[in-house]
């Protein structure tokens, strides 16, 4: 495992870079060998350093291509005028902006949205309730003509519904993307969640494994479905499903109640399961980090599945087995049903639309050994 001195001198110097304007937006950094050789340190440091900053927002991997310097999206942070002249403009509001896979929603939404010559507003509520209120609030002042939401802990009642019924009774259009509040049935774009988490623990069964645990967030709807997903295939392969197979965690138990609950379970090795599957890849390589800190092999020991198929999956020295996540087509299908909804009030159908989970096999997977 990289020393974090090592990892944390290469993600500081390239981060100066970007903010001193050495590495401009669009610019194509150093190779992995070429950064091993310019800090003197492994390429598996080089790949965790770039993974990092990939998830915080900052860089960008384009396939067979290399990696970039990310264009960064700004929060609501100044004041702005209550309309604007062009009269086209769309919010945009999701649980976090430059974090994990959202970068890359986000430019799907951009790409097509400023073709069609329309102005973004763009917050985030670091799924937090009360943020959400005041990302609502703001984007109602500035008088926008829709609006695309990642709801904030959707598995629960929201305080906010009013501020989106204001929304229906002003006629803004409005899209849910990845989860959805179900008091109000609203437009949706996501991932079958339920079906991916039945194929994720399915992969697993079909590879010998019987003794599997799933790790899941249960305060979003996403993490729900997984879950039943998860358990719908131990009922459909009549598997015992024991009260401990299945930890939960909220937003709030990051990082340290969750890395708690971890070691409590591996502390028992009558309770080491031969499987993992995990709500999704940031939690798959924090789950890696916590089994390796104990001597525990992957995937010779212990298969892990994550799930999004995000950038993580491919940083991590093992390389994660995970559920594909259409993240750019997403984006891209969400600025088009907005723009639609807006030009065509009376003809479009707003209607939902569900993708079909793929699992993406890696190294972090393999058959039970039965000798």
């Amino acid at each position: 495992m990289a020393q974090p001195a090592k990892y944390m001198m290469v993600i500081n110097e390239i981060k100066d870079w970007i903010q001193t304007g050495k590495v401009k937006p669009g610019d194509k950094i150093y190779s992995e060998n070429e950064l091993s050789k310019m800090f003197q340190v492994s390429r598996h440091t080089i790949r965790q350093a770039i993974g990092e900053l990939v998830h915080e927002g900052l860089l960008y991997r384009e396939q067979g291509a290399g990696t970039f310097c990310a264009e960064q999206p700004k929060e609501l942070s100044s004041p702005l005028p209550k309309q604007t002249t062009s009269g086209k403009n769309i919010g945009i509001i999701t649980t976090y902006i430059s974090d994990y896979i959202f970068p890359s929603i986000i430019r799907g939404m951009e790409s097509y949205l400023t073709a069609k010559g329309y102005s973004l507003f763009l917050s985030s509520t670091n799924n937090d309730v009360e943020k959400e209120k005041q990302c609502l609030e703001a984007m109602l002042e500035r008088k926008v003509d829709g609006l695309i939401i990642e709801p904030t802990k959707s598995s629960g009642y929201n305080p906010n519904i009013p501020y989106y019924l204001e929304l229906e009774q002003k006629n803004i259009p409005y899209l849910m993307i990845n989860q959805y509040y179900s008091q109000l049935n609203p437009p949706y774009i996501l991932l079958d969640d339920e079906k991916g988490g039945m194929l994720a623990t399915e992969h697993l069964i079909e590879l010998g494994h019987n003794k599997i645990i799933g790790i899941f967030k249960t305060d979003d709807l996403q993490g729900i479905y997984r879950m039943k997903g998860f358990i719908n295939a131990f009922r459909n392969h009549k598997i015992p499903f024991q009260n401990d197979t299945v930890i939960s965690y909220t937003t709030e138990d990051l990082p340290d109640a969750f890395q708690e609950k971890i070691e409590k379970l591996i502390a028992d090795p009558e309770k080491i399961p031969t499987g993992m599957v995990c709500y999704n890849d940031e939690i798959a390589l924090t789950i890696i980090r916590i089994l390796k800190e104990h001597g525990y092999r992957i995937p010779d020991d212990i298969s892990i599945i994550g799930y999004d198929n995000s950038s993580l999956a491919e940083a991590s020295e093992v390389k994660i087995t995970s559920i594909n996540h259409p993240k750019a087509q997403l984006g891209r299908d969400a600025a088009k049903w907005i723009v639609n909804a807006i030009e065509q009030p009376d003809t479009f159908e707003k209607s939902s639309i569900t993708y079909e989970p793929e699992l993406i096999i890696r190294e972090s997977t393999k058959a039970v050994d039965t000798e």
